[in-house]
């Protein structure tokens, strides 16, 4: 005696024959579509309302049509089916590439990681890269993310990332910058001349400009000036001429070696910022992550050894 549960799990090519004649409304079609003879469909659609005890279709002279209930089945039967194939490509597809959802910073991200890419992708094409734009801390779970390149404080302690595991990447050198015309007009002959300039600031690194002026033993308020969220819209800012920036070095090479921007005040100093890789701690050991982690501190070192005093 054929159990329940069996009743209630027909085989796949019985569905999807019966998928095939309920699309096609025809025997001779379904078997076309599925590569059987007309008969192998027969006996697996009968099969099937045998097994169900419920007549899928009506015969007639004139074809096949879905009854009231065979109706109903044929919808669920074809979500059902799709699914399956939609999981078993994703599984196929997964055994061929990786995926790795990266959440980067705007402009390290464009700036220094981007024209670095093309020799991760050769070292390792099976994994597939998905970039998103993130700044501050997230939740990894929401936003579909597996790692993230991110700004936080230097030192031992490092960024405050609940949940997750902080590599440390490198370190940044800022000065101040600004246009040639900016300091044309605005010349500065000593380090207290900046505090009464225009000065633009970061929204990750509010105390960027105390720091700055503290390693010059020198104390006070700095002046407030326009407050920007990526490093892209201060330099267009200072390239306008609005202001000084404190700004990363490595992210304005271009712009330092045109001319358009210039060292405003020549004294560098360590940010009390650094980069990380982090992750969360349920995919420290993913796969994706593991290797483009290795990858990017490899990276970094070469560029390190290429940066004289950085």
């Amino acid at each position: 005696m054929v159990s329940l549960s069996r009743k209630l799990l027909p085989s796949t090519s019985a569905l999807a024959a019966f998928d095939s004649v309920a699309r096609l409304g025809s025997f001779s079609g379904a078997a076309e579509e599925l590569s059987l003879t007309q008969g192998a469909i027969s006996r697996q659609v009968s099969g099937l309302e045998e097994q169900l005890g419920i007549q899928l279709f009506d015969r007639t002279s004139r074809g096949v049509s879905l009854t009231s209930a065979g109706a109903d089945y044929a919808k669920v039967v074809a979500n059902a089916l799709s699914q399956i194939r939609s999981a078993s490509l994703q599984v196929m597809t997964k055994r061929h590439s990786d995926q790795l959802n990266l959440a980067i910073l705007p402009t390290f991200g464009t700036r220094w990681l981007m024209p670095r890419i093309p020799q991760f992708v050769a070292r390792h094409p099976e994994i597939t890269l998905n970039f998103a734009t993130r700044i501050g801390v997230f939740d990894f779970d929401r936003d579909g993310i597996d790692m993230a390149i991110h700004i936080g404080p230097r030192g031992e302690k490092g960024p405050d990332w609940p949940g997750a595991e902080c590599t440390f990447l490198m370190e940044e050198m800022v000065a101040p910058v600004s246009s040639p015309a900016f300091l044309a007009l605005h010349p500065i002959k000593k380090a207290e001349d900046l505090m009464r300039m225009p000065l633009l600031h970061m929204a990750s690194r509010p105390g960027a400009w105390n720091h700055w002026f503290e390693s010059l033993g020198i104390s006070g308020t700095p002046s407030q000036g326009m407050r920007f969220e990526q490093f892209g819209n201060v330099a267009q800012a200072c390239i306008a001429g609005l202001g000084v920036a404190l700004m990363p070095l490595f992210l304005i090479d271009s712009e330092l070696a045109s001319g358009q921007l210039v060292e405003a005040f020549p004294h560098q100093v360590t940010s009390p910022s650094a980069y990380y890789a982090v992750a969360p701690l349920s995919k420290v050991d993913f796969r994706p992550v593991v290797a483009f982690r290795a990858w990017l501190i490899e990276e970094i070192g070469r560029y390190r050894e290429e940066v004289v005093g950085w």
